[in-house]
């Protein structure tokens, strides 16, 4: 979703620019996406789904959309969460802990945590997803 405001809308240069420009608006001023750009997955699993974006008016700013794209992201993660709660009745979720580049971005992070109350971790190296897979080449290398 962020590369498409970067490429499809021109709206930011790179993606580090999408917190500062979402925080620079106190809320998505009634803006809402639903970012299924090629499909909606777990736990909706509707390929055909498209993307929506609603609640435009005059006053929309390119920074109401970047905070509601983020807060569209965090929606999708509280629904994979609440979809795992339902099939694992026994699940007690205490913290999320996550990796990857889009962790990188406070705003979304602080977003999840609110959405899901829940405190959110992520490690200091937010790239362990790639580190982990360039540890495992090393290894298969010898």
């Amino acid at each position: 979703g962020v590369q498409w405001l970067r490429d499809n809308l021109g709206l930011i240069r790179s993606a580090t620019d999408v917190e500062p420009l979402a925080a620079s608006v106190p809320d998505a001023g009634g803006v809402y996406f639903v970012p299924a750009f090629s499909g909606l997955f777990a736990p909706r699993w509707r390929p055909d789904a498209r993307g929506v974006c609603v609640g435009l008016t005059q006053f929309t700013t390119k920074a109401h959309l970047a905070r509601a794209l983020l807060e569209a992201i965090c929606f999708q993660t509280v629904d994979v969460l609440e979809a795992m709660r339902k099939d694992a009745s026994d699940l007690d979720m205490t913290a999320l802990h996550v990796d990857g580049g889009a962790t990188a971005n406070g705003l979304m992070m602080q977003t999840q945590a609110d959405l899901l109350g829940l405190r959110v971790f992520r490690p200091a190296n937010v790239e362990t997803t790639a580190m982990g897979a360039a540890l495992a080449a090393g290894g298969g290398a010898g």
